[in-house]
């Protein structure tokens, strides 16, 4: 892991797996997100892991209160079975919503597995926070984190309204 840098922006991993969170497997989706993190000059804090369900909404009000981070990416629950739920906890937490965040993580991932349509993550901004749910599963996670590598130092900047002379160019 890199050394701390007090001045990078901080992304707070989110695992939601009832496996994980009992220790029936160990969680290989949280080194993804750092290792990523850690790529576009990003720190990863150490993962919260929780099970699949309601504990989703505890999990992001306690980062948004107590750590404030720059991103909240959560792994897992946004599949369709009845546990699956995070987006139903992370949708009214929202101020905006940014559906072409999920979009372009869908279509890429598309391009690797056509199940990949049936994520029903969402992302948009709580406050100074973006927070955006990927799938659970550790291809998943890397197929959307590198979507995301490309989009999260831009992305940051609007929300924290830092304006460079080449805004808009793009």
């Amino acid at each position: 892991m890199a050394d701390y840098n007090p001045e990078a922006r901080v992304i707070a991993p989110v695992i939601v797996s009832t496996r994980a969170a009992t220790g029936q497997r160990e969680d290989e989706s949280a080194p993804i997100i750092a290792e990523f993190a850690e790529a576009v000059g990003f720190v990863a804090r150490p993962p919260v892991i929780i099970p699949d369900g309601e504990g989703v909404l505890a999990a992001l009000s306690e980062l948004l209160v107590q750590i404030e981070p720059a991103v909240i990416i959560t792994s897992g629950g946004t599949g369709l079975t009845p546990d699956d739920l995070t987006p139903e906890y992370t949708k009214p937490m929202l101020d905006k919503e940014i559906p072409g965040v999920v979009e372009a993580i869908r279509a890429h991932g598309r391009t690797k597995n056509p199940l990949a349509a049936l994520s029903r993550g969402v992302a948009g901004v709580k406050d100074s926070t973006v927070i955006i749910n990927l799938p659970g599963s550790p291809k998943a996670v890397r197929e959307g984190m590198e979507v995301l590598v490309e989009l999260l130092p831009h992305l940051c900047d609007q929300v924290a309204d830092i304006r460079d002379s080449h805004w808009g160019d793009a």
